[in-house]
């Protein structure tokens, strides 16, 4: 179970069409997100049949594909460590997270965040000490701010939501549309369990914050509600 050998199996299952689709969707325009970015064309679920194959890869074969230049080979990767973390033991854990978090450089499009951060980062972090995600969520890297306020989503799913609201305060005058969506999601799913605490956040801060997210953050509300938040009724 080498690198090269999942490589190739992934090559045969690329399709041209959906890689062009995928480079459009991307942003692998110059100057745009993704720019430089290349795609096999492979959709997820095809890509998530293939993890029962391959998830024994020793970690360090899978670190090396996730270097690929192929977008799908990267998410390939993270969905390989995914899966190695949830069934690892203590220490297989912590080296999955330790490569995760040694290899950020490569986890560099939305996508790849949303699929891993969570289930890694996340879960890793909930009992532990959360200074790397402040540390991330001032990060020049869009996509390190991505990864700080997605691994909250597992701390929201366990109903502690005094991370996920730090974070996205530190997240509010960022100037990426991709951080104020997942800002907004997670706010979004904040109210989703206690509609109140994400009211009290918004309370101070709905006129000020970008467009976006506070679209994002009041998406389920009722409408009614949510139009008075958007004229700044409140």
């Amino acid at each position: 179970m080498t690198s090269e050998t999942i490589s190739e199996t992934l090559k045969n299952l690329g399709d041209p069409d959906i890689a062009e689709h995928s480079q459009r969707f991307f942003k692998t325009g110059e100057g745009e997100y993704g720019a430089g970015d290349r795609f096999l064309g492979i959709r997820v679920p095809v890509l998530r049949k293939q993890v029962s194959a391959f998830w024994l890869a020793p970690l360090q074969e899978v670190e090396k594909l996730l270097h690929s230049p192929y977008h799908e080979e990267r998410l390939f990767a993270l969905l390989l460590m995914v899966a190695k973390y949830e069934r690892g033991d203590t220490a297989e854990k912590e080296a999955v997270y330790n490569c995760y978090m040694a290899n950020t450089a490569h986890i560099n499009n939305w996508d790849l965040v949303d699929s891993s951060a969570p289930y890694i980062v996340g879960e890793y972090l909930i009992a532990r000490e959360k200074a790397i995600l402040y540390t991330f969520a001032r990060s020049e890297s869009l996509w390190e701010r991505r990864i700080a306020i997605m691994a909250t989503f597992y701390f929201i799913r366990n109903s502690r939501f005094d991370t996920a609201l730090e974070i996205a305060e530190l997240l509010l005058r960022d100037t990426h549309d991709l951080i104020h969506k997942a800002v907004g999601w997670m706010l979004r799913e904040v109210g989703n369990r206690d509609p109140e605490r994400e009211r009290a956040f918004l309370a101070s801060r709905y006129k000020t914050m970008p467009r976006t997210m506070l679209h994002y953050a009041i998406e389920k509300f009722p409408e009614a509600e949510r139009k008075a938040y958007l004229k700044g009724e409140v």
